[in-house]
């Protein structure tokens, strides 16, 4: 398969970012999309609602569902699933992109901050599954792509905001053990990572600015990656942790620089977390 046309996605905190650029990349197949987030108003500070998405799927050639979920709630996440199998006649992937950051360690994590993080990242990751699970058994193209990392035990990493990493492995260990307890089922569960820094809100607000922009690229990259992850046959990829850089190398893409924020940058793009 080379398309996602007529395909759906439910994509968690898609109305900006990387979740939005996926979004975008799946309409310009002609694939349904649906974009679960709590975004329905404009925010003052961040651009995009799932409405505003939702004009730029259709406009780019896509079907699309806004709906106003927040994935720690059950009752809205199942709520929001049947109500997406039931207007595009079923669900065939679910792309874990919801993500909360807290770039801080144990002894400064309030608690309430520590739940959050929990619950929109490796909690939101279950639940999503297990909500879709039904739908994606009788999809011909089943797949769960969680974005996340692979799983880095270095104590470097460990050390400095091990609440945020612990949600962040979270959500790659569910995905991985999931690739072998739907195997055969035909579902497909891979995880997607940046290999560098993406110019998203997050990275802004919580990185450094347009300092940290200039060392980043494009959020088109990962929607890239994701794509060509996607697109894969049935059961010939599954059980991953991939790199945007590996999942493009895959289908014989090695030149990134297009995607750079600042052309000419590729030599000062910095690393992105989690990887060494």
């Amino acid at each position: 398969m080379s398309s996602l046309k007529g395909k759906t996605l439910f994509i968690t905190g898609g109305s900006r970012g990387i979740g939005r650029a996926i979004a975008l990349r799946a309409a310009r197949d002609g694939a349904n999309v649906v974009i679960a987030a709590k975004s329905a108003e404009p925010h003052a500070k961040l651009p995009g609602t799932i409405f505003s998405v939702a004009e730029e799927i259709e406009a780019a050639g896509g079907r699309a569902l806004p709906l106003q979920v927040d994935v720690r709630e059950e009752d809205q996440v199942r709520a929001a699933m049947a109500k997406a199998a039931e207007h595009f006649g079923g669900i065939d992937m679910l792309i874990n992109n919801a993500g909360a950051i807290n770039l801080m360690g144990v002894e400064h994590t309030p608690l309430k901050k520590y739940d959050l993080i929990q619950g929109v990242n490796h909690r939101a990751t279950f639940l999503c599954a297990q909500a879709a699970l039904p739908w994606l058994k009788q999809s011909s193209q089943g797949h769960i792509l969680s974005l996340s990392p692979p799983i880095n035990m270095a104590p470097h990493w460990l050390k400095p905001f091990s609440p945020y990493t612990v949600s962040k492995y979270g959500m790659t260990i569910l995905t991985l053990g999931m690739a072998e307890e739907f195997r055969d089922y035909g579902i497909s569960c891979n995880t997607l990572w940046p290999a560098t820094y993406i110019a998203t809100a997050a990275v802004e607000v919580n990185l450094g600015g347009d300092g940290a922009v200039q060392v980043s690229r494009k959020p088109e990259v990962m929607a890239d990656a994701a794509h060509a992850i996607l697109v894969t046959a049935r059961g010939e990829l599954t059980g991953q942790s991939l790199l945007d850089e590996q999942a493009l190398a895959r289908i014989g893409i090695t030149d990134l620089s297009s995607y750079s924020c600042i052309p000419g940058n590729e030599d000062k793009l910095q690393r992105d977390f989690f990887l060494d």
